[in-house]
């Protein structure tokens, strides 16, 4: 697979950078969330089952030992020697600034713990933990904020229970990105009711507002969710593979070259995924959307680049 000819990958970006591997570790610190704890609603969004993207479900064991599994993993694979402390499990930004900081600390005493990567909510970013992130940065460290918008339309995110609007996202993505704070937009393609239209719009409203890092996910049905019941009385169909390569290619060519790609899919573990079934099968995805811009001798970028030449053209 060679998909950093092709896009400008956060493993790339990071290797250019630091001159060596560098890779996340995930962590589940055992936070909760606001649209599940009754704060702002319960339940969480409608495809919420959080086993499918931590590894460590909700069972967080000491900080001390995720990050010493997850380094000896990756040092079996990669043979990578540094590392980001990747704060993934629900929502990271939601408890005391005091609690956060112990546990951002604890993280970075590791020797080979070079920065935080902090997956949050848009509407869980105060003032003080963005100044908290601002300093860590300020100390050199590698730190990005990772925010979970999924989609920009108010209408889907009322439809998947999400508990915020795009105003909230504007909000902080403007704030973080004032004090230098890198950000990461995570984007869910075939969501409830959207098409390849709201797709483009969502990704085209981040990129106007600035965003540093991108990840793309297709939406999958896993087991004890609200979506899973939508799906089996029907009322939800999920995207096709070869729809999702279409618009993840659509995405990656008319995304900046200077914004890297963290994730241009996701999986789920068979245990628990119900639909579509390609999502338990990531290189295959991966080998797909490269497949396709080869296809199209295409690569991140060109399609600005041909809007451009298409405006200009007498």
């Amino acid at each position: 697979m060679s998909l950093p000819v092709y896009i400008n990958t956060f493993g790339q970006h990071l290797q250019n950078r630091h001159g060596e591997r560098v890779h996340k570790i995930a962590i589940d610190a055992g936070m909760s969330c606001p649209n599940r704890d009754g704060s702002k609603g319960h339940g969480g969004c409608s495809f919420c089952n959080n086993t499918s993207f931590s590894p460590n479900g909700r069972q967080p064991v000491p900080l001390s030992r995720q990050l010493e599994a997850g380094r000896q993993v990756i040092r079996k694979r990669t043979g990578a020697r540094k590392y980001i402390a990747y704060f993934q499990a629900y929502t990271n930004t939601y408890a005391d600034i005091d609690y956060l900081r112990t546990l951002y600390d604890q993280a970075l005493d590791e020797t080979d713990i070079i920065g935080l990567s902090v997956g949050t909510r848009p509407d869980c970013l105060p003032t003080p933990v963005i100044d908290l992130l601002a300093r860590y940065r300020d100390q050199g460290y590698e730190v990005w904020l990772e925010l979970g918008l999924q989609s920009s339309f108010d209408a889907t995110l009322d439809r998947i229970n999400r508990g915020h609007h795009f105003g909230e996202y504007r909000k902080a993505v403007t704030a973080a990105r004032a004090r230098g704070i890198p950000v990461c937009t995570h984007l869910i393609i075939g969501l409830p009711g959207e098409t390849r239209s709201h797709y483009m719009t969502s990704h085209q409203r981040v990129l106007d507002l600035g965003v540093d890092g991108l990840k793309l996910h297709p939406l999958h049905v896993v087991k004890g969710t609200r979506l899973a019941n939508e799906w089996r009385r029907q009322q939800y169909q999920p995207l096709l593979l070869e729809d999702y390569i279409q618009v993840a290619a659509d995405i990656i060519e008319h995304t900046p070259a200077e914004i890297c790609f963290h994730r241009i899919t996701a999986t789920a573990s068979k245990q628990i995924l119900l639909a579509p079934d390609w999502c338990n099968r990531k290189w295959r995805v991966l080998n797909a959307i490269e497949s396709e811009l080869a296809r199209r001798g295409g690569s991140q970028g060109c399609g600005i680049q041909q809007q451009k030449l298409t405006v200009n053209c007498p």
